[in-house]
């Protein structure tokens, strides 16, 4: 597996000029501890973690009478040296690089930098122990990717059932090792009949 295969995308961005108090209503309102900082043009200019607000102080220093404080921004908060990987990265290189690199997600980037997803934990996560409805939809994909489509396929647990009126051992043998090699598998038995 790839990061194609488990990146969120589109992804929620900031710029460098987004308010501290909407860059909190993103974290809140999507439940992600990582936000990328983009340019107009989608280039990764760095991240935002949600203790990087958590760091910053709520309460205004005092100013002098007339002093106007500027609006809190994301631009002095940036991380700017980010770990990042392409479409292309291998989930387990991914997993090396979050725990190496104590990083929480990893921005996905083409290769001029734009940010086309992102990695994060609970991604990883999701494709350790996928529901029954994503390993249908996989084993489904897939089994039609390599041309047996007439398969019917329930998940139930993990446990893949393929029905369908095929009686062409080699077909059957097919379909059994495509379904059994996706993640989150943990068996497959195959079904006569539709």
């Amino acid at each position: 597996m790839k990061a194609k295969d488990v990146m969120t995308a589109p992804v929620v961005t900031g710029f460098p000029d987004t308010l501290l108090r909407q860059a909190a209503k993103l974290f809140i309102s999507h439940g992600f501890s990582t936000l990328p900082v983009v340019d107009e043009d989608d280039h990764l200019l760095g991240v935002v973690t949600e203790g990087d607000l958590l760091a910053e102080p709520v309460v205004p220093s005092p100013r002098a009478p007339g002093d106007v404080a500027p609006p809190a921004t994301l631009e002095p908060l940036l991380t700017r040296d980010v770990v990042t990987a392409d479409t292309e990265t291998p989930v387990a290189l991914l997993t090396r690089l979050m725990l190496d690199e104590r990083a929480r997600a990893i921005p996905i980037v083409d290769g001029e930098l734009r940010v086309v997803g992102i990695v994060a934990r609970r991604d990883l996560l999701r494709s350790i122990a996928p529901d029954d409805q994503v390993i249908a939809r996989d084993v489904r994909y897939h089994l039609s990717a390599t041309g047996q489509r007439r398969w019917q396929v329930t998940v139930a647990g993990g446990m893949v059932s393929l029905s369908g009126d095929c009686t062409d051992e080699t077909e059957r043998q097919i379909a059994t090792v495509v379904a059994g090699s996706l993640p989150g598998v943990i068996g497959v038995h195959l079904e006569d009949g539709p």
